[in-house]
């Protein structure tokens, strides 16, 4: 099966293609499928193919100028993307990741008259929700697009049950074409270290740095620790065009929390370093107000590190709570300040539910995620 999963928004290389897909790609490989990423180009120095492996390639394809341009702008290159799509040879399905790359698949999947899938790792919020505070204006194309894939797709592939409660309710999706695939986690890279040592260490937030994902909860939560049991604070992440300027307002909420010399930012990680830092830190942060899936979490716990976690989207699923971490309904950080002091001040119970968050992690194989995808096509096909 020659399988093409295209990546409008992609960064167009393979190190910043989405995480799913990327491994989706190469455990297909795995079992005998030829699969192409297809991105648009983000810089003129990108070649028209990268042989990934023997069977993987990465596609650069005109759209729009050859340079990163935020999210928000992205779409206004939709049909260019499309129109080189359409000219390369049919593949046996199109499977699109994000909202854009379905609008720009999908009348291709139809002219080829292949099964066109869609994945959307993100919905828009709702107009006037809570998930808008702090957020750039949505593209006034995003929710009739998101809407257009959901409805004509052959399938929508949602990463959790909570994706797919958002795509049916949200988007109307048909429930009969919606299956859920779960993530697997890479434990050639993600796994878990020596014990932690009964110090404080350090807590880690990992995530790009914008209001949706909550880094100024981290930061206010770091603020309610007690000092005699404060560690230091992490901010592995980097930040887009559409938040140029975010990173300078969590600068200055460090410095009012009087915080400077605690919180630490280092910028976006490559994998491996991430798995590092989730081996050395006590515990790791995703204050997210939304995630279709929060695979940071499940990466997290594959080291042996437990979760503090909203209570948002896929996070439920991600997290046990009691057992691999704690799921928090508030997002004041006076309540996750208490959360984390409980769990430092009980290195015992900490060390079990890295053991436990270990555990959890096993069920979640990019092996088993491929065989389901290959199912899911073949049946389609």
């Amino acid at each position: 099966m020659h399988t093409s999963p295209a990546d409008l928004p992609g960064s167009g290389d393979a190190g910043g293609m989405n995480v799913v897909e990327y491994h989706q790609a190469f455990a297909l490989a795995e079992l005998g499928h030829r699969v192409d990423l297809i991105t648009r180009r983000s810089d003129p120095g990108q070649a028209d193919v990268v042989e990934l492996s023997d069977r993987v390639r990465l596609l650069h394809l005109p759209a729009g100028p050859a340079t990163k341009l935020a999210k928000s702008l992205i779409d206004a290159h939709i049909d260019e993307f499309s129109t080189h799509l359409g000219l390369l040879q049919p593949y046996d399905v199109l499977h699109s990741h994000h909202w854009m790359s379905g609008v720009a698949a999908l009348p291709v999947a139809r002219a080829w008259g292949v099964p066109h899938l869609q994945s959307f790792h993100s919905v828009a919020a709702l107009p006037g929700s809570a998930l808008s505070d702090g957020e750039p204006p949505e593209s006034p194309a995003r929710v009739p697009g998101e809407r257009l894939v959901a409805t004509e797709s052959d399938a929508v592939i949602a990463i959790s049950a909570a994706e797919a409660r958002t795509v049916v309710e949200r988007c109307g999706a048909d429930p009969d074409r919606v299956v859920i695939v779960p993530p697997g986690v890479d434990r050639t890279i993600f796994q878990a270290g020596t014990s932690p040592v009964e110090t404080p260490g350090y807590l880690l937030y990992a995530a790009r740095l914008q209001p949706l994902k909550g880094p100024d909860l981290a930061i206010g939560a770091l603020a309610e620790v007690p000092a005699e049991l404060r560690p230091d604070l992490l901010i592995a992440g980097d930040v887009s065009a559409d938040f140029a300027a975010y990173e300078a307002d969590l600068h200055a909420l460090v410095e009012a929390h009087g915080l400077t010399g605690a919180v630490h930012f280092i910028g976006p990680q490559p994998r491996e370093k991430l798995a590092e830092l989730m081996r050395g830190a006590r515990i790791v942060l995703v204050p997210s107000h939304s995630e279709t899936f929060g695979l940071i979490a499940l990466e997290a716990e594959a080291c042996g590190t437990p979760v503090i976690a909203s209570a948002a989207g896929g996070l439920r699923e991600a997290v046990v709570h009691g057992e691999t971490g704690q799921l928090m309904d508030s997002r004041q950080p006076e309540d996750w300040g208490t959360a984390i002091t409980r769990l430092l001040a009980k290195p015992q119970r900490l060390a079990r539910m890295g053991v436990v968050a270990q555990i959890h992690a096993r069920r979640f194989n990019w092996d088993w995620t491929a065989r389901l995808l290959e199912l899911h096509y073949r049946e389609l096909l």
